[in-house]
């Protein structure tokens, strides 16, 4: 089974982040960046399935030249190969162009199944894995905490609201979009990195994927969240007081 594994690099998460001088995107000159959680997940559960049921796992990924970095720690941990969509410009696209440079690229290689994670760290968006399935023709299954391979399809098992979970039955080839924590992340070992060093990654150059007409959707601006502090005086008894704070934590603040 060929599994491709869609990445994206993102900045870190303890990353100090400051608004770049044209105000559209952040400054990334003192930035480190890593692998997309989610899409670590992703990862981590297409190296399950092959230590399963065999095959071979390739890495994509589209970004300018640092993405190679995250895309060695991927082959270190054990994808068999890599493609790097090299393309400079990745966070002036949108949604739909990023799903366009992926699917074009993974539509040469016949998946028998493709992983995406949820939802990227920086823009979490969660639309990229969903569009890359219609581009494909693909079925897919969304928010996955299980995976069971069948003959000729899948059993998935997917997450829904309110501690509800939905087992559906995809034929393949699919795609899926895996939830974080679905598995327990592994760490690339010494002997990984060392193969890391000598495993393929094509380089295909953004320009040369034919990724159709411009962006659908533009950022205009982005700014750093407001900081403001707010004092409520919630009338009533103590028990009228009391329900009014746990609806207020429930819907407003959502930390219930």
């Amino acid at each position: 089974m060929k599994i491709i594994v869609a990445l994206k690099q993102v900045p870190s998460r303890d990353s100090q982040l400051k608004i770049a001088a044209g105000g559209k995107w952040i400054d990334e000159s003192d930035l480190s960046f890593e692998i997309n959680e989610p899409d670590a997940y992703a990862l981590e559960e297409a190296l399950q399935l092959k230590e399963k049921h065999g095959g071979e796992v390739v890495v994509l990924c589209a970004g300018p030249e640092r993405a190679a970095s995250s895309i060695r720690e991927a082959l270190a941990k054990g994808a068999d190969r890599a493609i790097h969509i090299e393309e400079d410009n990745i966070n002036q696209l949108d949604t739909l162009g990023i799903a366009r440079l992926l699917a074009q690229a993974a539509q040469g290689e016949s998946p028998d199944l493709v992983l995406t994670g949820l939802q990227s760290d920086d823009l979490g968006a969660g639309q990229v894995g969903v569009v890359m399935a219609e581009l494909m023709n693909l079925p897919h299954g969304t928010i996955i905490m299980q995976v069971e391979k069948q003959d000729g399809s899948l059993r998935v098992k997917r997450e829904l609201e309110d501690g509800w979970f939905q087992y559906v039955t995809l034929p393949l080839p699919a795609l899926l979009t895996i939830q974080s924590g679905i598995n327990k992340l592994r760490y690339a070992t010494l002997m990984g990195i060392k193969k890391a060093k000598t495993k393929e990654i094509k380089r295909i150059s953004g320009a040369d994927l034919s990724a159709g007409a411009g962006p659908a959707v533009s950022l205009a601006s982005v700014y750093m969240p407001q900081r403001t502090k707010q004092t409520q005086i919630l009338d009533g008894d103590a028990k009228t007081a009391a329900a009014k704070l746990v609806e207020k934590l429930r819907f407003e603040v959502r930390a219930l």
